[in-house]
């Protein structure tokens, strides 16, 4: 790496990491940053899951007394969850590059939307699960697992899932359902990262250089979370999760 790919892979590691303190949708950032530097698809998606997971991680520990009590429901819609993660990073290893580089654009663009439709898929899933029961996990099993599933193949996006899911459970506390889905996602990423590790198809240089930029990011986000609106930055990620979904449709259709 020279000093120019440093500088993008933490400056990037740095507004991810503060983008997912904000509201999440770092991987619309940290992803592309990673292909600019010449990392292959699959790779730079490898890379990618590697990065967030210790801030995903320390961000669960940070608020952890929100976290739902580990009885025998959560712990098995946690198992669920890392199963799907495992099943779809092993796919991603299988998948071919040529093939993977056409999903791209099509990843991006659905990763952009759901950033978009987050408090809507929410509400819809607290609406459709009904009132939560003593076994409150039960409405969200059928779906982790598919969701988990994209989480280990792309990951980008997959936190609003997540959270439109484990809202149900948290009776949409947003708090805990942001926590635990820190924590479900911090999990999940690090299977993903166990299979890709296994696999040797993690660059470790700018993996390494980009997750440091991530953890001071998180940081930041924190300290900006407390004077900048959540709409301003949720504009903003969108705005670029579109006009990356443009750039990679250009790169890789045309």
């Amino acid at each position: 790496m020279d000093l120019l790919q440093i500088f993008i892979l933490l400056a990037a590691g740095v507004v991810g990491g503060m983008i997912s303190s904000l509201v999440g949708g770092a991987a619309l950032v940290t992803y592309p940053a990673l292909l600019s530097v010449g990392l292959p698809p699959v790779i730079a998606t490898a890379c990618n899951l590697v990065v967030l997971t210790p801030s995903n991680f320390l961000a669960a520990l940070y608020d952890r007394g929100q976290l739902p009590p580990m009885d025998r429901s959560f712990v098995s819609l946690v198992l669920a969850s890392l199963t799907g993660a495992f099943f779809g990073a092993v796919l991603l290893l299988v998948t071919p590059e040529r093939l993977f580089s056409y999903f791209i654009p099509v990843l991006m663009a659905f990763a952009t939307v759901l950033f978009a439709l987050a408090p809507k898929i929410s509400a819809f899933m607290r609406k459709r699960a009904g009132a939560v029961d003593a076994h409150r996990w039960a409405h969200s099993m059928a779906v982790i697992f598919p969701v988990s599933f994209y989480g280990g193949y792309f990951g980008a996006g997959v936190g609003v899932l997540l959270s439109a899911v484990l809202s149900i459970g948290t009776a949409g506390d947003f708090r805990s359902a942001n926590v635990t889905k820190n924590l479900v996602t911090s999990l999940n990423s690090l299977v993903a990262s166990m299979v890709f590790v296994w696999q040797g198809s993690v660059a470790w240089p700018p993996t390494l250089v980009m997750m440091a930029g991530a953890l001071v990011g998180a940081f930041i986000g924190a300290r900006i979370a407390q004077v900048v609106p959540n709409s301003v930055m949720r504009m903003i990620v969108m705005t670029v999760g579109a006009l990356l979904t443009v750039v990679f449709a250009w790169r890789y259709w045309f």
